[in-house]
């Protein structure tokens, strides 16, 4: 059973995990733009591949599929989630499981904007939101939203673009740099129109993850939470496992209604006893090993899966209060 991993970049840990749980019996395929990609180190096989907004890249990674005995293939990249939820079918018909989710859910997590209007369809809180500059001055003036405030692109991934501001002149500021500054990076191929910037009320308390973890038909099986103690460059740095019952049932609310496919990796913050969904990632996110190295075998359950059995979703609850940090180390990578 080989698993290929696309963008596969930093993703080390993850790499090993299903290393280790294949014992042998699969290879770990990684493909990235770059061979000197940290977590490519961690494979059996590494392939260079063309960016993925590139003409030829699902085509690419279909050879790849198929030169490799490919059983299923998770991607690691938010802005390469659409391209493969909307090829998905071409993998299905060579015997490849994409372990992606509908374009559709794809699409409200990746459109934040969309996702803060979903997560309050089900009844959950979320901050304010706003995609017009001018909605968000007018419900300034009306009390409704109060400084400070959060600005970030609305197809974003991780911390790129997150801006805060305190007054009316740095709005007016900083909206206009953020308008540029998407436009001129990669971000840009990926936002639509020209409300295209994120308006957003900050909630400050304590910040959690949450892994909520769906099976292959889009059932919810588990969710993990983890109250965070420290972040780096808009990853969870320092976490412990907690046993939270109303943020569980917040994930899985959002699992068996989202319906997405594998991980959906959940940032949720408390604020006066209430719990606010910030972010959907319907992918393996940098929280994940915080549940896994507390006893979540999430991976060892997807090859269950494409193995054509069942698990006990025991196996999908962490140990509480397991308090876990990352750290730096060197791999060698070829030049």
């Amino acid at each position: 059973m080989n698993i290929l991993f696309t963008c596969a970049g930093r993703r080390t840990y993850l790499l090993k995990y299903f290393r280790e749980q294949l014992e042998g019996k699969g290879k770990v395929v990684a493909t990235d733009m770059q061979l000197s990609a940290p977590a490519l180190s961690a494979a059996d096989v590494k392939i260079a591949v063309p960016a993925v907004y590139a003409p030829d890249y699902i085509d690419r990674t279909l050879e790849i599929c198929r030169d490799n005995d490919v059983r299923a293939v998770i991607c690691l990249n938010d802005l390469e989630l659409p391209i493969l939820a909307r090829s998905a079918e071409r993998f299905r018909e060579i015997g490849v499981t994409p372990i992606v989710s509908a374009p559709e859910v794809i699409d409200i997590c990746f459109d934040k904007y969309r996702t803060a209007q979903y997560v309050a369809s089900l009844g959950l809180e979320t901050p304010m939101t706003f995609v017009s500059l001018a909605e968000a001055r007018k419900a300034l003036a009306e009390g409704r939203l109060k400084f400070p405030l959060v600005l970030k692109p609305r197809w974003g991934s991780g911390s790129i673009g997150i801006e805060f501001v305190n007054n009316d002149g740095e709005l007016e500021e900083v909206y206009a740099m953020l308008l540029k500054k998407v436009k001129a990076s990669i971000l840009g191929k990926a936002s639509e129109g020209s409300e295209y910037i994120l308006i957003q009320e900050k909630i400050e308390g304590q910040e959690y993850g949450m892994d909520v973890m769906n099976d292959l038909t889009g059932r919810n099986r588990g969710v993990s939470v983890k109250k965070k103690l420290a972040m780096r460059a808009g990853e969870t740095d320092k976490a412990v496992t907690v046993d939270n019952p109303e943020i569980r049932r917040v994930g899985r609310i959002l699992g068996e209604n989202l319906k997405h496919v594998g991980n959906l990796d959940v940032d949720v913050f408390e604020k006066d006893g209430r719990y606010y969904v910030l972010e959907l990632n319907p992918r393996f996110g940098g929280g994940f090993p915080f549940s896994y190295e507390a006893g979540v075998n999430f991976p060892g359950a997807i090859l269950a899966w494409l193995d054509g059995h069942d698990i006990d979703d025991a196996t999908l609850r962490p140990e509480y209060g397991k308090a876990f940090a990352k750290c730096d180390y060197l791999v060698e990578v070829p030049q």
